[in-house]
């Protein structure tokens, strides 16, 4: 077994792993490098493609299969989870490989609703496979199995991928988070994860973007009483509320509404990429947004709304885009005065987010919150939870699953560091059965 640190290795994003077993090739993930998408936005370039976002390295560095003559030996495609970073450069690269791409019915959709959005087609058949359920693939050294174990993360239907085969289960962890208690879906599936567990893990590749926090990440059931509270001081305000989160976090959003409407004001969801995920979530009836929300994306849509908002500021809650500061986005373009409602002092904007720790997003927040500061715009910030899992979650999980190698990865070299440490306390060993890498590297197990 051959395992290729493609992407997500040396960076938080464009994650792609590669696994070779005799003459079969699985891949793992195919996302994109965001904070270089945004850079290709900052340059007004809108409609890019494959040559652009591989100029600016915003896809994973998956020339290196043709390289090593493995590119027609890939037999699958398995998507994790529905976020950008892992299903993104898709649309860009899947039709490299004549293979069949894997997923979630979240995942799924999501993956058609974008290539709908951006105009994009691949010719690579898309099938969907239930959490908790497992499809038989055809390899030219023997049939594998591949098992979606249902996991918790800050996305509907994330899943832990299982790869069964001759020389052990393959175990793909990005991302996740142990939340025993989340508020949309179940707990992470325990006895499927004892289960192969006792069949034998030959290695686990884990989300270790947060193992330097030495504690468990809160269940999302703590930011939801977090936005309760939050809204708890706003009954009867008269000024404006704006919220900002991941558009793809849809049980945040569900909690967004369920308080926002005890404010007896009407609920206005605006950009793209909430209408984008909010379609996805109702196409398979998981949350249905409808008749709850109006949702608004178009330039003349967008004016319209903000006119009647700005003319009755104690009638509306705005759930918009724009927490990271991405130029373009609704509340960045708010924040420069370039769309037709004006902040006043008083006025309320909550961001139920973090910013992703990235050069980029730190001074694209960064400037943003001092414009808005500037009007005198009350700030509730980091009303949020995170979706990546601590130390003390990595620690329970590796446990659980037992694997007789790790791999860390989703990070740069320095935030997989600490992952080391764990592995020691846990009885691993460096470069035995421990294997830190970056991108572009491959270890035989």
């Amino acid at each position: 077994m051959e395992v290729f640190s493609i992407g997500g290795y040396s960076e938080v994003g464009k994650n792609m792993t590669a696994v070779k077993i005799k003459d079969d090739v699985f891949l793992f993930d195919c996302g994109l490098y965001i904070p270089a998408v945004i850079e290709l936005q900052e340059e007004k370039i809108q409609d890019y493609g494959e040559r652009q976002l591989r100029g600016k390295q915003a896809l994973p560095d998956d020339l290196i299969l043709d390289k090593l003559g493995l590119r027609n030996k890939v037999r699958a495609i398995f998507l994790s989870h529905g976020h950008l970073d892992h299903i993104g450069a898709v649309p860009f690269i899947a039709y490299r490989y004549n293979c069949p791409i894997f997923g979630s019915p979240f995942t799924i959709s999501v993956l058609k609703r974008t290539m709908e959005d951006e105009k994009k087609r691949i010719p690579n058949k898309i099938i969907t496979i239930e959490s908790d359920s497992s499809h038989t693939i055809n390899g030219k050294s023997g049939d594998y199995e591949v098992e979606l174990i249902h996991m918790t993360h800050s996305i509907p239907h994330t899943t832990m991928i299982a790869l069964h085969t001759k020389e052990g289960i393959v175990v793909y962890g990005n991302d996740f988070k142990i939340d025993n208690t989340p508020v949309l879906e179940s707990p992470p599936n325990y006895n499927a994860l004892k289960r192969i567990s006792k069949q034998g893990i030959k290695v686990a590749i884990l989300d270790s973007l947060y193992c330097s926090s030495e504690t468990k990440t809160p269940s999302e059931n703590l930011a939801r009483n977090m936005v309760k509270e939050i809204f708890s001081g706003m009954h009867g305000s008269k000024n404006a509320i704006f919220v900002s989160t991941f558009s793809s976090h849809i049980a945040r959003l569900k909690s967004i509404v369920e308080f926002g409407k005890k404010l007896d004001r009407e609920i206005f969801f605006i950009g793209r990429s909430l209408n984008r995920y909010t379609q996805a979530s109702n196409d398979i009836n998981l949350f249905s947004f409808k008749n709850q929300v109006r949702i608004v994306t178009y330039k003349n849509q967008v004016a319209s709304a903000l006119k009647k908002i700005s003319s009755q500021r104690d009638k509306f809650l705005v759930i918009c885009t724009g927490h990271q500061g991405e130029p373009g986005s609704i509340l960045e373009r708010l924040s420069r005065k370039k769309l037709p409602f004006e902040f006043r002092r008083g006025d309320n904007l909550v961001f139920s987010s973090k910013t992703i720790p990235v050069p980029i997003n730190i001074k694209n927040k960064g400037e943003m919150d001092k414009r808005f500061k500037k009007y005198g715009v009350r700030i509730f910030d980091e009303v949020h939870v995170s979706g990546h899992g601590g130390r003390e979650d990595i620690r329970e999980l590796i446990e659980t699953l037992n694997p007789e190698h790790v791999i860390p990865s989703h990070g740069s070299y320095q935030q997989l560091l600490p992952m080391r440490e764990l592995g020691k306390e846990l009885g691993y060993k460096m470069d035995k059965n421990f294997h830190l890498m970056q991108d572009g590297e491959k270890i035989s197990i």
